[in-house]
């Protein structure tokens, strides 16, 4: 499939795609109160910060997985793991990279539904690079630099293509925490589409620099997912973690 009919498909779906909760389009999830949080690549767990006490507050349990950033098989692996420690249902969050992350351990019997946050969501098999080349290159792509097989975003291309909407000194904190990824796990592919069997979930931030964002609408479009865009950069869950905690609680049933 060429560009041209990617971006046909997403200016016909452009109407129906912010849909109100009345009229989501995924079957009602079950209440649940589980939640795992996988991070993408230029970060860690810490970006979920903002988000996290939020969930608490409703009386949720919450865990962060510290993906590894190695390769997708290894990342996949660690989330897994975390899951296979929930009670029971759970909603699966991932931002960015970790996207291809949610959709591989989505599989896991424990998840009931996923949340996408600026995330990639491929299909099974599917070549992620190949499709996001059919887009425009988004500007932070620019600002990755690597040492050998390690790859990062230098401070300048982190603080505004990353975290634009960020106050700076915030944005230089979370710089400093950035933990570098390993040039392999940008070659993997999933296996297995988790979003094609259960409730899925997609914010779209509508400022990104780093995904995007007609990318990211067409994803959520394919995968049917409930979907709400967000005025933000790729950092939606800091910079508008209210909205996002509140889509994450509507994947665990509570509106």
């Amino acid at each position: 499939m060429n560009r041209r009919t990617f971006m046909s498909m997403a200016a016909a779906g452009a109407g129906s795609m912010l849909l109100p909760a009345s009229n989501a389009v995924t079957q009602p999830a079950p209440a649940v109160r589980n939640v795992v949080l996988v991070h993408g690549l230029f970060a860690d767990g810490s970006c979920w910060s903002e988000v996290i006490p939020r969930l608490q507050g409703a009386g949720l349990n919450v865990t962060a997985v510290q993906n590894p950033l190695t390769t997708l098989p290894e990342a996949v692996a660690s989330a897994e793991r975390v899951l296979a420690r929930q009670d029971g249902p759970t909603v699966l969050v991932g931002h960015s990279f970790s996207g291809m992350i949610v959709t591989e351990a989505g599989m896991h019997p424990n998840v009931s539904s996923l949340v996408y946050v600026a995330a990639r969501a491929p299909d099974a098999g599917e070549d992620y690079t190949a499709l996001a080349k059919t887009f425009p290159a988004p500007p932070a792509s620019a600002g990755i630099v690597f040492d050998g097989d390690e790859g990062r975003l230098n401070e300048a291309a982190f603080l505004r293509d990353f975290a634009g909407d960020l106050p700076e000194a915030k944005a230089k904190v979370l710089y400093a925490v950035q933990q570098p990824f390993q040039k392999a796990l940008l070659a993997g592919k999933t296996t297995h589409a988790a979003w094609r069997s259960k409730p899925s979930f997609y914010a779209v931030s509508a400022e990104d620099r780093t995904i995007n964002p007609d990318l990211e609408r067409f994803m959520a479009k394919r995968m049917n997912a409930r979907t709400i865009e967000v005025k933000a950069s790729h950092l939606s869950m800091i910079s508008h973690s209210d909205t996002i905690a509140q889509l994450i609680l509507e994947a665990c049933g509570r509106t």
